[in-house]
């Protein structure tokens, strides 16, 4: 029986106006809930790992929404209210293990929205994309600025790879001009979960090495029937404003990455760097004219880094995905602390030249 073909999780019956079972609501309300939004290519293993988070005696209280955007999804699909008069279209199931599922059929944040505050206090939310090979524009709904103070915070992007035909997939990719689903989803992927690793024949660390060449940055989780320690995908904060894990990985892999010449048409990561501080204002005019105005062949799907910003003590962090994207103060240079840009791009078409010298005018 194929992954994706799983028997659902068991679900219980509930009295009605009952109490959840799930624990009392969280003295920290105010606190965001996380999202973690799973991807995968047909018949890696998504539905596995959904049904093992809702059957697992965890302990989490964790709400699982499965949306039917598929492909079309965007801001205005998404804002498409199909309840009459304005009325949420939800089916709900409470799970015997405490978490919560539904599938949502019209203004995703609304639904999160809801759900934080009419259920008891979650935990965390997974949303399971079906047929979603492109992430990017859940990005750009669930990605929302701290400031606004919502009641939900995009946590990370998960992607489950068959780790028996990836092979193949990198195989028919060396010689084809088009891209598998697998390809594009690692781009985005903050987490990969290389699944099936029971039945591959291959060299783990050599499968490892191909989903690095392609996002360097990601982390790489190994499974069996997609049965992993959920702290290692759960609260990654991969969005976070002052994430110092975040700058931890892009400090490391600055010091491991030298700035890479590759260039061909692959997807791929390079680093670029520059030593001399640089204008915020020319960093932003300089974003918007490789996310937004286009102005190269280039297509970048991520990009995240670190800044040396003039007349500012505060290390900044850059992070992009597609057109969105948002440079913020996170935390003050520590004496140890090389006071350097380094920028890591994920993208197809990437060209070192273009970016490294486009990016030193903005020191000028």
């Amino acid at each position: 029986m194929a992954d994706d073909d799983d028997c659902p999780p068991l679900a219980v019956e509930l009295p009605p106006q009952t109490t959840s079972p799930l624990a009392p609501a969280s003295s920290s309300a105010s606190v965001p809930v996380g999202v973690t939004v799973i991807t995968g290519y047909l018949g890696a293993g998504k539905s596995t790992l959904v049904n093992y988070i809702l059957s697992a005696q965890h302990g989490k209280r964790i709400a699982v929404i499965l949306n039917e955007f598929g492909e079309e999804i965007g801001v205005e699909r998404a804002m498409i209210n199909e309840g009459q008069g304005g009325a949420l279209v939800e089916e709900w199931v409470e799970l015997a293990n405490g978490c919560v599922c539904c599938t949502v059929k019209h203004s995703l944040v609304q639904a999160l929205e809801q759900l934080v505050q009419s259920k008891e206090r979650m935990d965390h939310i997974l949303l399971e994309t079906t047929g979603l090979a492109d992430p990017a524009p859940l990005v750009s709904i669930l990605w929302l600025d701290d400031q606004l103070e919502s009641s939900i915070r995009l946590d990370s992007i998960i992607t489950v790879i068959d780790g028996k035909n990836f092979r193949r997939q990198i195989d028919e990719h060396t010689n084809s001009s088009s891209f598998p689903e697998a390809f594009h989803q690692i781009a985005f992927a903050d987490v990969v979960i290389l699944n099936k690793i029971d039945l591959v024949k291959d060299d783990l660390e050599d499968l490892e090495r191909k989903i690095h060449d392609v996002n360097a940055l990601v982390t790489v989780v190994r499974s069996v029937r997609c049965q992993v320690d959920l702290n290692t995908i759960f609260d990654r904060q991969a969005y976070g404003v002052k994430n110092s894990s975040q700058v931890q990985e892009l400090l490391e892999y600055s010091k491991s990455a030298p700035p890479n010449s590759r260039h061909d048409n692959s997807i791929s990561t390079l680093c670029i760097s520059e030593q001399d501080p640089v204008y915020l204002a020319k960093v932003e005019s300089w974003l918007e004219d490789l996310l937004w105005e286009k102005k190269s062949n280039m297509d970048i799907y991520r990009c995240k880094g670190i800044l040396h910003i003039h007349n500012s003590n505060q290390l900044h962090t850059l992070q992009a995905v597609r057109e969105v994207y948002e440079v913020v103060p996170a935390q003050e240079w520590s004496d140890t602390q090389s006071r350097t840009n380094k920028i890591v791009f994920i993208g197809r078409d990437l060209d070192i030249s273009i970016l490294q010298d486009s990016f030193s005018r903005c020191k000028q």
